[in-house]
């Protein structure tokens, strides 16, 4: 029994040379460095990738809501689990280098008609064997299940690796829309503000027009403007509700009672300079790169397969224990039995089976270089454009910033003027709404560039990692 053991391993060692070609990654398809924009961040900052999102959101609430997600979103969990479910396949193919043995009991009994048997009579036999057997094992000589091996194990990194993605995604899609629902709180106590404004300037306008004192013409424009107002205020409570609504659709669940306090978009306490580094740092970074990269070495690894195929397929049976025509003798001297059965099998003709398979290997990576390619684009773009987001918005914040000081000094002095009864109303209302546009536009700015920030961050491969558990020490 060890020597046909001893053989099996010898084959099984020479085994393993693969047909597949070599990898080489593919020349990222953009320039060397992103568009200038504004200066970059200090050398000695930590790059994106390095940021646990822990770090880079230091709003308490944000962070509750983030943890949430990543514990309940539905997605991530299928994610997971098909990180779970790739591994287990591969750790079944990986075994296919390993010979498989059994332990086996067999025993048969069979009766031979007379005109069956050279003596004439009818005869009956038995047949009785127990040992060890190792089912077909196929001796790797050109590689097939190597690269089988090859391909599982790319397929298991690309769905890991877009695991990765998919909660980096997650995270940046929460802190958005957290971010949302900030602005929307604002909107929404600045359209309340400018409601009970409009409110006390048509109930001025009712008094002094029931003494006679002003037309009906102003108070008619008073009561549009709260009108209007109130139809604002009506628009902004249900873009409120729906981004509490989505935002609880990401968290996977109703938003807890016990939330931290809300912040505000002015004080939101994000990262801001974040060194972009050069396009080539995204392919080690960003994990749907990479991603698309183990896929494509994936295709690269079925080419292999496709080439064994036109090659010898040789495997082995092998069988090591005792026989005996009787059960009782199963174990007696002079019992011992094994067989050693190689087998070749050559592909003689296939109609162009094989080749037709090869081709098919070869177009299906010509077609993952390019998905592997556009990936490249798409990443490249997205930090394009949030560094171009980042060079001019904060020119923005303080352009809105001095609009709205500008807007409530006008609002103050056509108030007391109308007060005074030098100018009429239309002057309080046209000011009243340049306000009111100019707060509103201070925070959409305000949301932007927080927004951008988050989008940075991900593009730039940061986000899907947690910060390092902190290790309590004694003194």
């Amino acid at each position: 029994m060890l020597k046909p053991a001893a053989s099996i391993l010898s084959l099984a060692l020479l085994a393993g040379c693969s047909l597949a070609p070599k990898y080489e990654r593919p020349a990222a398809p953009v320039t060397a460095a992103y568009p200038e924009t504004k200066a970059a961040a200090p050398s000695s900052a930590p790059t994106a990738a390095d940021i646990a999102w822990q770090q880079f959101f230091g709003d308490a609430r944000l962070q509750r809501l983030i943890a949430l997600a990543l514990d309940n979103n539905r997605d991530l969990r299928v994610s997971a689990l098909n990180v779970e479910r790739v591994r287990a396949l591969y750790n079944i193919q990986r075994t296919a280098y390993i010979p498989s043995f059994n332990a086996t009991a067999d025993g048969s009994r069979r009766r031979s008609p007379d005109d069956l048997n050279a003596s004439g009579e009818a005869q009956t036999t038995n047949s009785f064997e127990i040992g060890v057997r190792m089912p077909s094992y196929e001796l790797d000589f050109f590689g097939r299940v190597a690269s089988l091996r090859d391909q599982v194990l790319q397929q298991y990194l690309a769905t890991d690796d877009a695991r990765l993605s998919a909660r980096l995604s997650l995270i940046s899609a929460v802190a958005r829309q957290y971010l949302t629902l900030l602005a929307a709180d604002e909107q929404l106590t600045i359209a309340r503000q400018t409601s009970d404004a409009a409110q006390r300037s048509y109930d001025l306008n009712k008094q002094t027009f029931d003494a006679g004192v002003t037309s009906e013409l102003d108070l008619r424009t008073a009561e549009g403007q709260l009108q209007s107002v109130r139809a604002s205020l009506a628009t902004f409570q249900q873009q409120r509700a729906q981004a509490e609504n989505a935002l609880a659709l990401l968290v996977g669940g109703p938003l807890p009672s016990d939330l931290p306090p809300a912040g505000n978009l002015a004080t939101q306490p994000l990262i801001a300079d974040l060194p972009a580094g050069l396009p080539a740092d995204l392919l080690t970074r960003r994990p749907d790169i990479r991603a698309a990269e183990h896929t494509l070495q994936a295709a690269n690894a079925n080419i292999g397969i496709a080439r064994a195929a036109f090659f010898p397929s040789v495997k082995l049976t092998a069988f090591g224990g005792t026989a005996s025509a009787e059960l009782s003798g199963l174990f007696k001297e002079g019992s011992g039995s094994w067989s050693f059965a190689p087998s070749i099998t050559l592909p003689i003709f296939a109609s162009g089976k094989n080749k037709a398979a090869l081709e098919v290997a070869k177009i299906e990576k010509r077609i993952e270089i390019a998905r592997y390619e556009k990936t490249i684009q798409t990443a490249f773009r997205e930090v394009a454009d949030a560094l171009a987001v980042r060079a001019t918005i904060d020119t923005q914040i303080a352009a809105q910033q001095a609009r709205v000081s500008a807007a409530q000094r006008r609002y103050d002095l056509s108030d007391q003027r109308f007060q005074a009864g030098v100018d009429n109303f239309v002057t309080v209302l046209l000011a009243q709404q340049e306000l009111f546009g100019a707060q509103q536009s201070l925070i959409q700015a305000r949301l932007a560039r927080l927004s951008n920030l988050t989008a940075l961050y991900a593009a730039l491969g940061g986000g899907w990692q947690d910060a390092a558990p902190t290790v309590a020490t004694k003194n």
